[in-house]
């Protein structure tokens, strides 16, 4: 099989169905701000103090998060203003380092990161469930394999993957009014969550208490609590994945970039500040939802109770906005020839990537019955921010090797932005490999892995169908 200029498979084809650019600026923001905005700002709080060991650490770690995120967002801006293309990243790093960098982002991120994201954001939507049913942990033996358990909380998680999937292949402009809609309820919630201390009498211990669980080092603490803290900011890239189907995409793609970090960034840290003005420290370490317990002191159980079901709304706003965009990955591989054939179909109804979020889907579902909501996270953090300095690394690359692209944005505090973003996705991928080497081994095993699978997809190329 040929390949062309670029390095990938080219072939006859009949007319193909492309996807709709129907994306306007709100459905652009919502997807940034939603996608953010989902279980992280409610579950990784309790982990991030216990880790951390203080409240300046916990709060630095935000800061410092949301910093590398925004410098992050900055970056991406210029290239998905200039290349508003399905796939985003693996369009960035083909261009700028050839077709087998863009391909191992797209294998990972097709079989690992996008899948793994949304298992563990569906996974944090029913651990808030639990909250209101707690059988719902009650673990169920399975005889057909082997006496093996599961619980009921994972069946509802694949359930809600399901779901999720369904609504987006019924059309993008559906999932972008869902977007929408869940994102302006989800950002209400959390300003009045905000103002809580205004009602309540503080009772929190000083902001230099620390937990007596702490006592492992000061930077390992810190570093630990920053992956909690990306992982909560983690979601700014999803608009990139989409980005030939916004509408005028060199405007809204960069502005709904920037303002969407900046603006959930400010409320990640007044969130803290209100937990922290209200509730012990002590507390805060052993809660299994800070914000909930944070309802719970200012209004009561029944508050607390309607807190948690604003939370589950919260995380499938996320989920939504999650599959809406991920799936686009497998799609833009395979219509370059690199996947599964069937993940380049679109629907000739629905105009959405049917096949790409067929399996999607299916693969996170496989992921949520294997690890808890911290196993998914963090194997999830370190395979992805790999990927993400690489891709800050293709903006002084592009800038160098092509420098009359069109680039209706340029990267603001360039070349010491996309260094300092680079700089922080090491100084954290390091640091997760050495507080979990097993999970950080497997993500990077199945990054390499795609070495030999990209060798013999070229390879097959030449008998045709390798992927069909």
């Amino acid at each position: 099989m040929p390949l062309d200029a670029t390095g990938a498979a080219s072939r006859t084809q009949a007319p193909r169905v492309d996807l709709a650019r129907v994306l306007g600026p709100w459905a652009a923001a919502a997807i940034v701000v939603g996608t953010m905005l989902g279980t992280g700002i409610f579950i990784v709080p309790s982990t991030m103090a216990r880790q951390a060991g203080s409240v300046p650490l916990v709060m630095a770690a935000w800061v410092l998060g949301g910093l590398l995120a925004l410098f992050g967002a900055l970056s991406y801006a210029e290239l998905a203003a200039a290349m508003p293309d399905a796939g985003g990243q693996y369009v960035y790093l083909r261009r700028a380092f050839g077709e087998r960098t863009g391909f191992l982002f797209g294998w990972t991120h097709a079989v690992l990161v996008g899948p793994c994201s949304g298992a563990t954001i569906a996974t944090g939507l029913v651990q808030f469930a639990v909250f209101l049913s707690p059988g719902l942990t009650a673990p169920i033996a399975l005889r057909a394999f082997g006496g093996a358990s599961i619980t009921p909380a994972q069946l509802w998680t694949v359930v809600v993957l399901i779901a999720i999937g369904a609504i987006n292949y019924l059309g993008v402009r559906l999932g972008g009014r869902l977007q929408i809609g869940l994102t302006t309820l989800k950002v209400a919630v959390l300003v009045g969550i905000i103002a809580i201390p205004l009602f309540v009498t503080p009772v929190a211990a000083g902001p230099g208490e620390a937990s007596p669980a702490a006592a492992a080092g000061t930077l390992s603490g810190f570093l630990a609590a920053l992956v909690g803290a990306l992982w909560a900011y983690e979601g700014w890239t999803s608009l990139t994945y989409v980005g030939s189907e916004v509408v005028n995409p060199q405007r809204s793609i960069p502005r709904a970039l920037v303002a969407g970090v900046i603006g959930v960034g400010l409320i990640y840290i007044l969130v803290n500040v209100a937990v922290f003005a209200v509730i012990p420290f002590g507390r805060v370490v052993s809660s299994p939802s800070v914000v909930a317990d944070l309802v719970e002191t200012a209004g009561g159980r029944g508050a607390s109770w309607w807190i948690t079901i604003a939370m589950m709304l919260s995380a499938l706003g996320s989920l939504n906005s999650d599959t809406l965009t991920n799936a686009r990955i497998p799609f833009a591989l395979a219509r370059d020839g690199l996947f599964f054939r069937f993940t380049a179909r679109v629907s000739p109804a629905f105009r959405t990537p049917s096949g790409a979020l067929l399996f999607h889907t299916a693969v996170g579902c496989a992921l949520a019955l294997t690890g808890t909501f911290e196993e998914l996270y963090s194997l999830y953090v370190f395979s992805l921010w790999l990927f993400l300095g690489l891709a800050a690394a293709a903006v002084i690359v592009l800038r160098r090797t092509e420098p009359d692209m069109p680039r209706p944005y340029r990267t603001w505090g360039y070349p010491l932005v996309p260094l300092a973003f680079i700089a922080g996705c090491c100084a954290l991928t390091i640091s997760l490999w050495i507080a979990r080497p097993v999970r950080s081994t497997i993500g990077l095993a199945l990054i390499l892995a795609g070495v030999p699978v990209h060798a013999w997809i070229i390879r097959g190329h030449k008998a045709e169908g390798v992927f069909d």
